[in-house]
């Protein structure tokens, strides 16, 4: 059984998802697990992470229209206010997706279906520098 570790720095542009599945199948390839389970885990409260479709970039927009509708900002309700208008809501979309996933590799490949990519979800609209901290566990 082997175990490795890595860390991935995503620049983003303010809301929305990037695509960083090439990122990570080229650190799995490095590694040369063949058979094993991928663990990602996003290191902030105000962004999360998505499997999610890579082929039509309206999945990606109608993801961020909803979230904006559902967790909207400017919301009286809100008392942590300090960080921007942004930060409170950017805490709950957080919480409502996922800030770890779990990814088979099989053959050496991550298990993902046809259609499926990883992505950091972020939830702030100024720029940031994100870390998904990395470890696979395998043969």
């Amino acid at each position: 059984m082997q175990q490795f570790t890595s860390q991935f720095h995503i620049n983003t542009r303010g809301k929305g998802l990037y695509a960083f599945t090439d990122q990570v199948s080229q650190w799995l390839a490095h590694c040369g697990v063949q058979a094993g389970l991928l663990t990602l885990f996003v290191q902030h409260t105000s962004a999360s992470l998505l499997v999610q479709e890579n082929a039509d970039p309206d999945v990606r927009g109608d993801l961020e229209r909803f979230l904006s509708r559902l967790v909207p900002e400017h919301d009286p309700i809100y008392r942590h206010t300090l960080e921007g208008p942004d930060d409170m809501p950017a805490h709950v979309r957080a919480a409502l997706t996922q800030t770890q996933l779990s990814i088979p590799v099989a053959g050496g490949r991550l298990a993902l279906g046809t259609w499926q990519g990883i992505y950091l979800f972020e939830h702030r609209r100024a720029p940031q520098q994100r870390r998904v901290a990395a470890h696979v566990i395998g043969e």
